[in-house]
């Protein structure tokens, strides 16, 4: 019932988005369990972690990366999963990417339907990046949508959206034949929903960005950068060559170049590429 986006990492930036991820949630887990001495769950959280982060190495296609989120999700009580994202790129209608083990019947009618416009859990996806537990109340404005969805077996679920610097926004579901998550199971299972969320955006990045965004795999030179920062802030070629103290016949040449190395019509459009997909940070 989601949306999708992704992003390639060379070797090196997979490997450090892997380290980013093996720290997040361990350290707020750990002291959490260190309160209540349960190091036991610490040392199991981390183990699941790590074969989790292996495995993403060995990932050919995003269907291999999805067969192993099902599985998760199936060891965490959910029958179904689901992982959507938006691409920063293009602006009007930017693509979208729908990937999950849905039943057939669903996935078609929800094409065929376009529910991706009114899908309340969509649209909490869009403007939170904090955990969702599907409730009556979210569905309250679009009662039919939740009916036809527990009708094909989606009765409870949890969902959380990831927006990454590069302006890509994915959201994990997962999904049950069964009742909502209650407190207590909201405690237990909060902290690895939340944290293979972020692995699964990672993961689908890595595997699906160079094909739906090519420009972000783009390299600008150090100059190219600075000319194109001074072009976000408004200034002119002219201004921009008395400001780096070249001439402006120089500055124009490298506009040139950013603008047909990011596919842009001109500097402006350039500009607005770059700070989407987060090249000027």
């Amino acid at each position: 019932m989601q949306f999708v986006v992704s992003m390639v990492f060379a070797t090196d930036q997979l490997s450090i988005c892997i380290k980013i991820l093996k720290r997040s949630y361990n350290l707020n887990y750990t002291f959490a369990n260190y309160e209540q001495g349960s190091w036991q769950k610490v040392d199991q959280m981390k183990s699941w972690q790590e074969d989790h982060l292996n495995a993403l190495l060995r990932m050919k296609d995003e269907s291999e990366l999805m067969t192993r989120l099902a599985h998760s999700a199936r060891q965490m009580g959910f029958d179904y999963c689901a992982y959507g994202a938006q691409m920063p790129v293009p602006f009007i209608c930017p693509t979208v990417t729908l990937i999950n083990t849905y039943p057939a019947s669903w996935k078609n009618r929800y094409a065929v339907q376009n529910y991706l416009e009114i899908d309340p859990i969509v649209a909490y996806g869009r403007r939170s990046c904090l955990p969702l537990v599907w409730s009556e109340q979210l569905f309250k404005d679009v009662p039919a949508f939740w009916d036809e969805a527990q009708s094909h077996g989606l009765k409870g679920g949890w969902s959380k959206s990831v927006r990454d610097a590069q302006g890509t926004l994915g959201m994990l579901s997962m999904a049950r034949d069964g009742a909502a998550m209650g407190a207590n199971e909201i405690f237990s299972k909060n902290a690895r929903l939340s944290w293979l969320s972020d692995f699964a955006h990672v993961g689908m990045m890595q595997l699906l960005l160079p094909k739906l965004v090519p420009e972000s795999q783009i390299i600008l030179t150090d100059r190219e950068l600075e000319v194109l920062r001074w072009t976000a802030e408004g200034k002119t070629a002219f201004e921009i060559g008395h400001i780096l103290r070249v001439s402006e016949r120089t500055i124009n040449f490298h506009i040139n170049n950013i603008v047909q190395k990011l596919g842009a019509c001109n500097k402006t459009q350039a500009a607005v590429k770059a700070v989407t997909l987060g090249m000027l940070i």
